[in-house]
């Protein structure tokens, strides 16, 4: 329940699953303190404020041992909104979110000249169609 809106009331969620609400906001504490539930935040729809070009850009090293130094450089790039150091062709795989395709140019520009990358291959995301939180 708290998957689908992390708002639900400990009175709600405590009526559909037949618990006391002590119960309930027990539990949840729990899973906090094991780490099962990191936080509650509430997602911007980039879209909506005008950030309407989703791209995956797969980065090439040239020595994975520049990796940590690249993450932090990465990580002072805001459109990044997600990065994967992978298996495969590609150290590091990324996602950026970006107001047009000059934008997503601008970003381009910046990884390609950070230390230790040989180029980056890009990817446009024309529409999502599955966004999902893992269901257990």
């Amino acid at each position: 329940m708290l998957m689908d809106n992390a708002k639900t009331s400990l009175a709600q969620i405590s009526k559909n699953i037949g618990i006391s609400t002590t119960a309930v906001h027990q539990r949840i504490k729990k899973l906090e303190t094991a780490g099962v539930i990191e936080n509650s935040v509430s997602f911007l729809n980039p879209r909506k404020i005008g950030y309407k070009v989703v791209s995956y850009i797969g980065v090439y090293m040239d020595q994975p041992s520049h990796f940590q130094e690249l993450i932090k450089s990465l990580n002072e790039i805001n459109e990044i909104v997600e990065a994967h150091y992978t298996t495969g062709n590609w150290t590091v795989f990324l996602k950026v979110l970006c107001i047009d395709n000059d934008h997503l140019m601008q970003i381009l520009s910046k990884i390609q000249k950070l230390k230790g990358v040989t180029r980056t291959e890009t990817f446009i995301s024309l529409e999502q169609s599955i966004n999902r939180q893992l269901k257990v």
